[in-house]
């Protein structure tokens, strides 16, 4: 594993603060409760999977609290996926209350205060993702907090199952290979919350998500194409641009962000492949920039390094 941490060894004066600051390393900062802090248990794994991390957390009763103090340093909002393994436990967010057994996950966001605990010994798979990758894939991820979501059949049960396989087989992967099992986590999870009934109604009208993805799959078809327009695409899915629009709105980005972040999403997903021969320029145009200059432009402010190092360091790791 690439990392493990645990209590033991530790003297009981010096648990509680071990464990907090274990929790705000692999997390972030938390308030811990404890039954007896004294003769607290605790063992987490953890498992980076490209731009996710992914932990096995087990541990005795304990009550976690994300607070506004918490938040004022905060940067970029996270995510944690929780699917607990061996007991039931509470969250609460944003008004919301829910109890998740095992079979189960929630979705946990960093940007808002929450409560969540569990009254027995448990274990949990934690899966760690930003809002930046998760929001890329599903439209506004917040609005799913405090649902249970089903991992025991269907799409949310891969989702679990291959949690439960990754850390004995993740070991003799290169970065790349695991970045790539990242994205198919994330794949499964998108799908999972997709494919559940709830999410139809969860906002937003089942008209409204029907042409959302109806939007987002006519983008993905044409991104290629550097005219590409949002009168066309809206003439593809057979809605009009201003409704187009006020369906974007619910998802706090444009349409015109949207096709950005897509087309240097596929770039990213070019330039890391070893197979691809083509040029930074080649893949470029491939997928809509028409300009060079403009595209590297863009693709550092998005990835925070230009293309020619991305693809370096991507194929340094691999």
């Amino acid at each position: 594993m690439d990392r493990i941490v645990t209590t033991k060894g530790i003297t009981p004066a010096s648990r509680s603060r071990h464990w907090h600051e274990t929790i705000a390393n692999t997390y972030f900062p938390l308030d811990l409760s404890f039954k007896d802090s004294e003769r607290f248990e605790g063992e987490l794994k953890s498992w980076t999977l490209g731009a996710l991390s992914l932990s096995r957390l087990v541990s005795k009763p304990l009550s976690y609290r994300r607070l506004p103090k918490h938040m004022r340093a905060a940067q970029d909002e996270e995510y944690l996926i929780t699917v607990p393994a061996r007991s039931e436990v509470f969250f609460s967010q944003s008004g919301k209350d829910v109890t998740c057994n095992p079979g189960g996950f929630i979705l946990e966001r960093s940007h808002e205060p929450y409560e969540f605990s569990h009254a027995e010994e448990n274990s949990l798979w934690v899966l760690k993702v930003s809002d930046k990758v998760l929001g890329g894939r599903l439209r506004a991820p917040g609005r799913f907090c405090s649902m249970q979501f089903d991992a025991g059949n269907g799409a949310g049960g891969l989702f679990a199952d291959m949690l439960a396989h990754i850390p004995s087989r993740v070991e003799s992967l290169n970065e790349e290979a695991r970045a790539t099992v990242g994205s198919q986590l994330i794949d499964l999870l998108v799908l999972a919350v997709e494919n559940d009934a709830r999410t139809l109604t969860s906002g937003r009208s089942a008209v409204r998500v029907a042409h959302l993805t109806r939007i987002e799959q006519a983008i993905r078809a044409r991104l290629s194409d550097p005219d590409l327009a949002p009168e066309q695409i809206a003439a593809a899915c057979g809605i009009s641009v201003r409704y187009m629009h006020e369906i974007f709105r619910d998802t706090n980005q444009t349409v015109s962000q949207w096709i950005r972040d897509q087309r240097i999403s596929a770039c990213q997903q070019a330039l890391k492949d070893p197979a691809n021969q083509r040029t930074i320029a080649e893949i470029a145009y491939a997928h809509g920039f028409s300009d060079q200059t403009q595209f590297s432009r863009a693709f550092r402010r998005h990835v925070g390094v230009s293309p020619k190092d991305f693809r370096q360091q991507a194929r340094t790791r691999g």
